[in-house]
């Protein structure tokens, strides 16, 4: 997942759509990992049938906030840092979606069609 550099032209439209992909893929992969995360710590530490802790862990990791309440310490513990993490991961999405169009955008605009100069 290289950038082109300063003096580089710009990827070819259907190329970014490709880098696109790409990133939106890892970012998936990402999502899906913190899910599988949270399903197994609200099954386990909380004793949540398998839907209603994938419930709720995709309500947390999307920001929207617990469904059921807790009854356990494990489960509330669990959830004090499962709530941070999923900060973390939400972060983590939103800058590698966001950072193909940003690099294209501010490329698009810095970019010299003439050779760099040197001094002698």
């Amino acid at each position: 997942m290289r950038f082109e550099r300063q003096h580089q032209p710009l990827m070819p439209f259907r190329g970014f759509l490709g880098r696109l992909f790409s990133f939106a893929s890892v970012a998936a992969g990402v999502i899906i990992v913190g899910l599988g995360i949270g399903v197994l710590g609200y099954h386990f530490a909380e004793g949540m049938p398998w839907i209603d802790a994938l419930l709720n862990a995709a309500m947390i990791l999307s920001g929207m906030g617990p469904v059921d309440a807790l009854h356990r310490t494990a489960g509330k513990l669990f959830a004090t840092f499962y709530a941070i993490f999923s900060g973390v991961v939400f972060l983590t999405v939103a800058g590698l979606l966001f950072a193909p169009v940003f690099h294209r955008l501010i490329h698009h605009f810095h970019f010299d069609n003439h050779a760099p100069k040197r001094d002698h």
